[in-house]
């Protein structure tokens, strides 16, 4: 705590970092956090987390994962800068995501030695592009989520996205809460089975409203790829989707994801530059580099 700012802690921090995300997704059209972090905090409160909190603003240090966030009203008075330097001062590697690419992250990253390391494009679909028939390979087919299904997803999803640092991170816990959203369909938890109910790959899509769906996470087992199963399950998805009424559908997809981003726009998706989340890194510090002379 510094004399300029005075932080909150417990209850009313919760309460101020929800008033500081609704202002900022009325303002901005987006959330300034990520999913992950939401459900942390819903369930988890404060718990194991650095948090440095305002009325106006925050900064969260999640091990290795920092959220920095000040209401729109407050923007432009240092405040940014007063909170990311408490959650900073520590050393150690840190990365940063700025959802909409915000140029006021970019300028306090460059301040504190973070760089520009990933972009996460955002792309969408409207529902009145024609889709294409859902047609499986022989020997595979398209069912719902059912009982009994969770440790095989849990291995698929561990497998498809090894080297995915948020994805691949999935365990038990982590499904379990997301099952408990209000959103969570059954039915729009498409897998692909083979003969031998051998799970393959996985489309979970996700409801946001009445009117706007998600292509959330599409899988295939390192073993089944070679298959088109990537292409099979996101068309499955979509139909499902459209099945639901929904006006308009988005996914996530890295920008350098060619092979990815090629199948999506063949698919009807389309990106828009404002459509996009930045990635800020910061190498780890040397602890002891004040004293090594």
């Amino acid at each position: 705590m510094t004399s300029e700012l005075s932080l909150l802690t417990d209850a009313p921090a919760l309460d101020a970092i929800g008033r500081v995300r609704d202002a900022s997704r009325e303002i901005d059209g987006t959330d300034p956090v990520d999913e992950a972090v939401t459900l942390r905090l819903k369930h988890h409160g404060l718990d194991g987390i650095g948090a440095w909190v305002s009325g106006d603003g925050f900064a969260l240090r999640r091990g290795t994962e920092l959220d920095l966030v000040v209401a729109p009203s407050a923007r432009g008075g240092g405040l940014g800068a007063a909170l990311g330097a408490l959650a900073v001062a520590e050393p150690g590697a840190l990365s940063a995501w700025s959802h909409g690419d915000h140029p006021a992250a970019g300028a306090l990253a460059a301040r504190w030695g973070f760089a520009r390391t990933r972009e996460l494009w955002v792309m969408r679909r409207p529902a009145a592009v024609p889709l294409p028939a859902v047609e499986p390979p022989a020997g595979v087919r398209i069912r719902g989520y059912g009982d009994g299904d969770g440790a095989a997803l849990l291995a698929v999803n561990a497998a498809a996205f090894a080297h995915h640092p948020e994805q691949g991170a999935l365990d038990a816990g982590g499904l379990a809460e997301r099952m408990a959203e209000p959103w969570f369909d059954p039915a729009g938890l498409l897998l692909a089975v083979d003969d031998d109910g051998v799970l393959l790959g996985f489309h979970w899509t996700k409801q946001h409203d009445s009117s706007l769906g998600e292509v959330y996470v599409v899988g295939v087992s390192p073993a089944a790829q070679g298959r088109g199963l990537g292409r099979v399950l996101t068309v499955a998805g979509l139909h499902h989707l459209e099945a639901r009424g929904v006006a308009e559908v988005l996914l996530y997809v890295e920008s350098d994801n060619s092979p990815a981003r090629r199948l999506y726009e063949d698919l009807g998706f389309h990106h828009a530059a404002a459509d996009t989340h930045v990635q800020y890194q910061r190498p780890e510090l040397a602890r002891n580099s004040a004293t090594a002379e």
